[in-house]
C-alpha cells in the first residue's frame, strides 16, 4: 500500500464518527451519505491512482476523482457495517472493489470503466446495478477509449498490457449496458434512494461513463454528492440530477447502482 500520515489521520477521524454519530443508521444508504458528507470541501485531483512503476494499492483520503470518491465510499460503508475499524483491513476491502476478481495483478487488473467496476463488484455481492429494475433499457456501445487515447494512460505503455487491455475492451463492447435516458428521468426519479450511486452514460466515442456520484434527496429532488472537476472539491449540486444532466449534451442518462 501507498498512504500518507494524513490519510491514516483522516481514516482513524472517520471511524471515530462511525462508532460515536452513526450506530443508530439503518440503511447502508443513508450510512454512505454520512460518510460521503464527511468528505465535503476535500479537493478534487485527478490521476490519483496513477504511480511510476508497478500498479500499487494507493490509499488517497485527501483528494479525490470524482470515481475514487464514490470507491472509497463504498469500502468506507462496508467496513463501517461489518464493524472492521483496522487500517490493514481497509486497505484489504479498497483492493477488493478496486481490481478485478478483488486481485491486483498489474495496471489491467484495476476495473478503470465504471460499467466494468459495476459488473465486477456485483459478482462479489458488493454493489448490485439497479437500472433495468427501475425502468432503464438497454443498448450496446463499443468501448476503447483508453486504447484509443493509450499516450493518456501510462499503464498501457506496456505492449503486453495494452493488449490485455484490448481484450478487456472487447469484451465489455460486448455486454448490453442499462442506462435511463436523461429526458425520461423525472419519471423515475422517485425510484432513486440516499447514497444510490449514479453514474452518468455518455455520449463520448468509445467511453461508457463520463462522471459518477452519490444520490442525495433535497426537498424532494436527486441531487449529485461528487467530487466536481469544475468546483475542485467535493460538494452537493445547487442542480437537481436532472437539470445538471440537462446542462451537459454528451450525458446521455444514468446508471444506477445500490450497496448491498
Amino acid at each position: 500500500m501507498i498512504y500518507r500520515s494524513d490519510d491514516r489521520r483522516i481514516y482513524d477521524d472517520l471511524m471515530a464518527s462511525a462508532r460515536r454519530e452513526w450506530g443508530m443508521v439503518k440503511t447502508v444508504g443513508e450510512l454512505m451519505l454520512n460518510i460521503g458528507k464527511y468528505f465535503l470541501g476535500f479537493s478534487y485531483v485527478a490521476d490519483t491512482l496513477e504511480t511510476d512503476g508497478e500498479e500499487t494499492l494507493v490509499i488517497n483520503l485527501r483528494e479525490f476523482d470524482c470515481f475514487t470518491f464514490v470507491e472509497n465510499v463504498v469500502a468506507l460503508a462496508r467496513q463501517v457495517k461489518e464493524g472492521k475499524y483496522a487500517f490493514e483491513d481497509y486497505g484489504a476491502a479498497l483492493e477488493r472493489i478496486r481490481y478485478r476478481k478483488g486481485i491486483l495483478k498489474g495496471s489491467t487488473s484495476r476495473l478503470h470503466y465504471f460499467s466494468d467496476w459495476l459488473c465486477d463488484n456485483e459478482q462479489k455481492g458488493i454493489v448490485k446495478d439497479i437500472t433495468a429494475e427501475i425502468g432503464g433499457k438497454p443498448y450496446l456501445k463499443e468501448i476503447n477509449f483508453m486504447t484509443a487515447h493509450r499516450g493518456n494512460y501510462p499503464g498501457l505503455n506496456n505492449d503486453e498490457a495494452y493488449r490485455k487491455m484490448r481484450v478487456i475492451e472487447k469484451r465489455l463492447s460486448g455486454r448490453s449496458l442499462y442506462h435511463i435516458q436523461k429526458a425520461g428521468l423525472k419519471q423515475f426519479e422517485n425510484a432513486i434512494e440516499n447514497g444510490d450511486l449514479i453514474a452518468a452514460a455518455t455520449g463520448i466515442e468509445g467511453l461508457d461513463v463520463s462522471h459518477v456520484g452519490l444520490a442525495v434527496r433535497v426537498r424532494g429532488r436527486i441531487h449529485f454528492l461528487h467530487a466536481s472537476e469544475v468546483e475542485k472539491k467535493v460538494v452537493i449540486s445547487d442542480a437537481t440530477l436532472y437539470q445538471y444532466l440537462s446542462r451537459r449534451k454528451a450525458m446521455t442518462g444514468i446508471i444506477v447502482g445500490r450497496v448491498t
